[in-house]
C-alpha cells in the first residue's frame, strides 16, 4: 500500500510525528502530500530553536496555532544581552539582524494567529514591550506567557498584562533584568488569579546609560566621603 492511498486523517496523523523539515520534504513529493502539509490542523504547535529557523518556509502560521515557543540557547545570546551602548559595530549589526527577524515574526503572529493560547520566549533578547503589548491585544485568548532572559522586557509589559491579559493564567518573567519589584507587585494586585513567577528578575542589575552610571558612582563616592 502506497502512502498516498491513506486517507486524510491518517496522513495528518503521520505528519504529526515529523519535524518541520521532514514535513516540508515529504510535501514536495506529490500534490496530495502538499495539501496535507498545508492543512491548518497540522500547525497547532510550533517550536523554534533559533531566530534563523523563523525565516524558513517549512511551517505555516494561521488561526489554528495554539502553542508557540522560541527558545534560543546559544553562546550568541550573551552578545545580544550586552547593553546596547557597550556593543561594538560588529555586535550591533549582528543584533540588528536578529531583532528584525524576531520582531517581524511576532508581528506576523499578531496578524495571523488570534487563537494563540501559549507563548514561550527564551533568550529572545530583542523582544520589546511593544511586541508583547501587540500580542496581548491581538491574542485575547492567551493563557500562558513565559518570558525568560528577555532583557528588553520592562514593567511596561507587566502593565500591559494588567490591561489586556484578561485570559492570562500563567505569567513567567524569569531573568528579565529590567523588571522591578514594583511592577511585579502591581500585577499581583491587579491580577490576583494569575500564577506569577519572576525568578531573579527584580534582583538583577538593570540597564543604565553611561551618564546614569557615572552619576550613581559619583553619588556613591560622595556618600562614602560623608
Amino acid at each position: 500500500m502506497h502512502i498516498t492511498q491513506l486517507n486524510r486523517e491518517c496522513l495528518l496523523h503521520l505528519f504529526s510525528f515529523l519535524d518541520k523539515n521532514s514535513r516540508k520534504s515529504l510535501a514536495k513529493t506529490c500534490h496530495k502530500l502538499l495539501e496535507v502539509f498545508q492543512d491548518p490542523l497540522l500547525w497547532s504547535l510550533l517550536h523554534f530553536h533559533s531566530p534563523a529557523e523563523l525565516k524558513k518556509d517549512n511551517f505555516l502560521l494561521g488561526p489554528a496555532l495554539k502553542y508557540l515557543s522560541i527558545c534560543w540557547y546559544s553562546e550568541r545570546v550573551k552578545v545580544c544581552n550586552i547593553e546596547d551602548w557597550m556593543k561594538n559595530n560588529f555586535q550591533k549589526d549582528f543584533c540588528n539582524r536578529h531583532e528584525n527577524t524576531v520582531n517581524d515574526f511576532l508581528l506576523e503572529v499578531c496578524n495571523r494567529c488570534p487563537n494563540l493560547l501559549s507563548l514561550t520566549l527564551s533568550g529572545c533578547s530583542h523582544v520589546t514591550d511593544d511586541c508583547i503589548l501587540l500580542l496581548l491585544k491581538n491574542c485575547p485568548n492567551l493563557k500562558t506567557l513565559k518570558l525568560e532572559n528577555c532583557v528588553r522586557i520592562t514593567d511596561q509589559t507587566l502593565e500591559a498584562v494588567t490591561l489586556y491579559g484578561g485570559s492570562l493564567q500563567t505569567l513567567h518573567v524569569d531573568f528579565c533584568r529590567n523588571i522591578t519589584q514594583t511592577g511585579l507587585e502591581r500585577v499581583r494586585e491587579k491580577c490576583p488569579s494569575v500564577m506569577l513567577r519572576a525568578e531573579r528578575s527584580a534582583n538583577m542589575i538593570p540597564d543604565n546609560k553611561p551618564e546614569k552610571k557615572l552619576m550613581l558612582e559619583k553619588a556613591s563616592r560622595q556618600w562614602v566621603q560623608l
